[in-house]
């Protein structure tokens, strides 16, 4: 059941490790962010597939570039890690005391 979980902020850390990088070097391609963040092209592109789709970064002829979503996503992330950090000490509490 974690292991699903693990997963998906697994998947989440390297969107934002590929949003990080285009925010620095915008605009850029695949190709040099790949080299950059030192990950398989393909991955990559999957990740800016999806960062478009949300609206935080757009395609230009020169290569992807951030918008203001990309800017206010980073601006509140340490307030919504620590908001899953919390939860999750909810849950490992709520275990301890039924062990």
């Amino acid at each position: 059941m974690l292991a699903k979980i693990k997963s998906e902020i697994e998947l989440v850390s390297r969107h934002l490790e590929v949003i990080r990088a285009v925010v620095e070097h915008q605009p850029i391609g695949i190709m040099k962010l790949a080299e950059i963040l030192d990950l398989p092209y393909h991955r990559v592109r999957y990740s800016l597939r999806i960062l478009e789709q949300e609206g935080y970064i757009r395609a230009s002829p020169a290569g992807a570039v951030a918008t203001p979503l990309a800017g206010d996503l980073l601006s509140t992330l340490d307030t919504e890690v620590d908001e899953l950090i919390d939860l999750l000490r909810v849950i490992r509490k709520e275990n301890s005391r039924n062990v």
